[in-house]
C-alpha cells in the first residue's frame, strides 16, 4: 500500500473515532446544558406567570406537556419560579390550577392554608436557597377548615384528635371576619385567613421581610373559585 493510500486511511478512521466519541458524549453534554432554569427572574414577571397559567386553566386551554422530557434535568436541582401557600383541600391543585410544569412551584399544603413554624421555614427555603419570587396563599370557595373554624368560634363545639389544634392556629385569621356585618360569613372567612397569613408572612423575620423589602420577593394572596377554577386576588 501507498504511503498516500495509508495516510488517508488513517485519517477517516481518526475522523470516524472522533465522530463515535462525540456521539457517545453528547446526551451527557445535552443533560449538562439541560438543567432547570427559572422560569421567572423578578416578583411582577413571577405573578404574571401564575395569573396567565390559571387563564389557560380556566378556559381549558392548558398547556400540553411531555412530562418525562425533562426528569433528567430536574435530578440536578430544581429552580421553582413561585411558591405557594394552599390548602390540603384534594380539590385544589396549584400545579393544574396555575397550568405550571414540574419543577416551577414550589408547594406548601396545610388544612386552612395558614403558616406555621414548618411552612414558615419551608417558604424561607425556597425564596432565599431554591429563588422563588412570589409567595401566593391560596385560599379558595366552601373551605371545610374555614367553616369547621367559623362554627367552632360560634358554637365552642369540641373537635376530635388534632382537628381543634387546627382550629385554634386559625382562630387568629378568622375570627376577625364574624365581627363584620354580613350574610356571606363564610367567604369573608376565606379572605380575611387569606389576608392575615400574608400579613405574617411580609413581617416574617429574619428572611422574607428582609427579602421583600428588598424587592426581592413578593408576597400576595389569592382566592381559587370551586365552580370555575379562577383564582382572584386578594
Amino acid at each position: 500500500m501507498c504511503n498516500a493510500c495509508l495516510a488517508a486511511g488513517l485519517s477517516r478512521r481518526v475522523m470516524l473515532g472522533a465522530g463515535l466519541a462525540a456521539m457517545a458524549t453528547a446526551p451527557l453534554a445535552e443533560v449538562a446544558r439541560a438543567q432547570p432554569a427559572r422560569a421567572a427572574d423578578t416578583p411582577d414577571a413571577a405573578l404574571k406567570l401564575l395569573l396567565d397559567g390559571n387563564a389557560r386553566y380556566v378556559s381549558n386551554q392548558m398547556n400540553e406537556r411531555d412530562f418525562s422530557a425533562g426528569r433528567a434535568a430536574r435530578t440536578l436541582g430544581q429552580a421553582p419560579f413561585a411558591a405557594i401557600l394552599g390548602c390540603a383541600d384534594s380539590r385544589v391543585a396549584p400545579e393544574l390550577a396555575f397550568d405550571q410544569a414540574p419543577g416551577d412551584l414550589f408547594v406548601v399544603r396545610v388544612a386552612g392554608n395558614f403558616m406555621t413554624p414548618d411552612g414558615l421555614a419551608s417558604l424561607e427555603y425556597g425564596a432565599a436557597v431554591l429563588g422563588t419570587k412570589v409567595i401566593m396563599v391560596l385560599g379558595h370557595t366552601n373551605c371545610g377548615a374555614i367553616n369547621a373554624t367559623v362554627a367552632a368560634l360560634q358554637k365552642g363545639n369540641d373537635l376530635p384528635g388534632h382537628i381543634g389544634d387546627l382550629v385554634r392556629a386559625m382562630k387568629p385569621g378568622v375570627e376577625p371576619a364574624l365581627k363584620q356585618p354580613g350574610d356571606d360569613l363564610a367567604q369573608r372567612a376565606v379572605l380575611a385567613n387569606v389576608r392575615y397569613n400574608v400579613q405574617r408572612l411580609l413581617e416574617a423575620k429574619p428572611i422574607l421581610a428582609d427579602m421583600v423589602a428588598a424587592k426581592k420577593l413578593s408576597v400576595v394572596g389569592g382566592v381559587y373559585d370551586l365552580a370555575t377554577g379562577k383564582v382572584a386576588r386578594v
